[in-house]
């Protein structure tokens, strides 16, 4: 499961990525822009808050769990889950969680 997991968050690394860096080589680092263009409608503000709410959910998981199941370098995910999205510190977090487990077993 590390691998699925691991690749998982490479390809939501990828495919998010995909779509923002073209648009921030044309907009720049502009916030007001990005902003309006995530709440352009109903439906894109939709999928912005439930990413939202879903990232909140997710560093919540990853704090608590990561503490309980003593994964390390929690750090790595949450930055994930910020700077790129859920799509990244979720599937990351859940491989370094199983490597964890699965090294914790064989001591």
């Amino acid at each position: 499961m590390t691998w699925i997991f691991a690749a998982l968050a490479v390809l939501g690394a990828a495919l998010p990525l995909s779509q923002f860096l073209p648009w921030l080589a044309t907009n720049g680092l502009d916030i007001p822009l990005f902003l309006n263009a995530l709440f352009a409608n109903e439906i894109s503000s939709f999928f912005g808050l439930d990413v939202f709410v879903s990232a909140v959910v997710t560093l919540f998981l990853i704090v608590t769990e990561g503490r309980r199941s003593k994964v390390p370098k929690l750090w790595m995910p949450i930055a994930g889950t910020c700077l790129i999205g859920v799509s990244l510190g979720l599937p990351m977090f859940l491989a370094m969680r199983e490597y964890a487990r699965g090294h914790s077993v064989a001591e």
